[in-house]
């Protein structure tokens, strides 16, 4: 037997939310779902807690790219839960096919059409109830342990609970974020504030001159078909009007092409400076984007402020692409 637990509360300007659990405490009132599916009412941290430690598999099943994290499956994991989610949140990251530590609904496809997206996933979701995850529970010795099961909660708490977990996320926080804030925060304050007096008169020039930051030229070799593991030539004269390449920094934002024609996981690779162009206040920049994967890929140029006491190079809202 396989019984599904419910849970959860909808916000109350989620109209769809709240009609999906009407439909939900509707069909567990009819006998023949009676003992296969429960509702859960009043969802707090006291019922999270029973139902983390209490579930075999933690069903979560968010359209891509609508969930922002999923906490409460890292959690599950952290309880020797098996995850069972579409690759959306934090799953896209703990899933790996050949781990061992749950289940992926689908491989991360993005449909146009949310409904038959629904169904697809509705109908993965199926296949890996009746072919992967029932028969793995209820394959039992004959002293009734589910040992091949065990194997993977026991995989599923050793690959993630070290690594999701909220100390490795204030740690990193710390060493990514905090701590560098606080040493620029110091030394912008040193000596009276003379390198924030500095950075400041430094954003008033550039943000004065941006209006005449432009690309007069790109080159490369356009819709050639290139090997893996070659590597494709781009340089650019780029107008900076009085400002000068210190000023900036030059990228390449490239990746591969996604079905909607969108540069989908974007690198920004840095291009060089090469010489002063021949007028006044343009400059050429060099660089080269590594193929390393087949399929196709898509690139543009960008200019952004670059000095070495901004926070990052967006902090400004200058951004002059190509």
């Amino acid at each position: 037997p396989v019984q599904f637990l419910f849970a959860g509360k909808a916000h109350p300007d989620d109209h769809p939310g709240k009609e999906l659990i009407r439909e939900i405490v509707h069909y567990v009132q009819q006998p023949q779902f009676r003992a296969h599916m429960v509702f859960l009412e009043d969802y707090d941290m006291i019922v999270a807690r029973y139902l983390l430690s209490g579930c075999d598999v933690w069903l979560n099943t968010p359209l891509r790219p609508r969930e922002a994290s999923g906490t409460s499956g890292m959690k599950a994991a952290a309880n020797g839960v098996l995850n069972c989610s579409t690759l959306d949140g934090w799953w896209c990251e703990a899933y790996v096919p050949t781990s061992e530590v749950g289940w992926s609904i689908g491989r991360g496809e993005e449909l146009s059409d949310s409904e038959y997206q629904s169904h697809v996933e509705a109908g993965a979701l199926y296949n890996l109830l009746e072919k992967e995850i029932v028969p793995l529970f209820y394959d039992r010795g004959s002293d009734g342990i589910p040992r091949a099961w065990i194997e993977r909660m026991k995989s599923a708490i050793e690959r993630i609970a070290p690594m999701f977990n909220t100390h490795r996320m204030v740690a990193e926080y710390a060493e990514r974020f905090y701590l560098p804030s606080a040493r620029r925060a110091l030394g912008l304050a040193a000596g009276e504030c003379k390198r924030a007096k500095a950075l400041a008169a430094w954003r008033e020039r550039v943000r004065a001159e941006w209006p005449n930051v432009s690309f007069a030229e790109v080159s490369a070799r356009d819709g050639e078909q290139l090997a893996v593991g070659s590597s494709l030539n781009v340089s650019a004269r780029v107008r900076l009007g009085r400002l000068t390449p210190e000023d900036v920094r030059v990228e390449i934002y490239q990746g591969r092409v996604n079905e909607h024609m969108e540069i989908a996981n974007a690198q920004a690779i840095p291009m060089r400076f090469v010489e002063a162009a021949g007028a006044a206040g343009e400059y050429r920049f060099a660089g080269e984007i590594p193929c390393r994967t087949s399929g196709q890929h898509g690139f543009s140029l960008r200019v952004v402020p670059h000095h070495a006491d901004l926070a990052n190079p967006f902090e400004m809202g200058l951004v002059a692409w190509a």
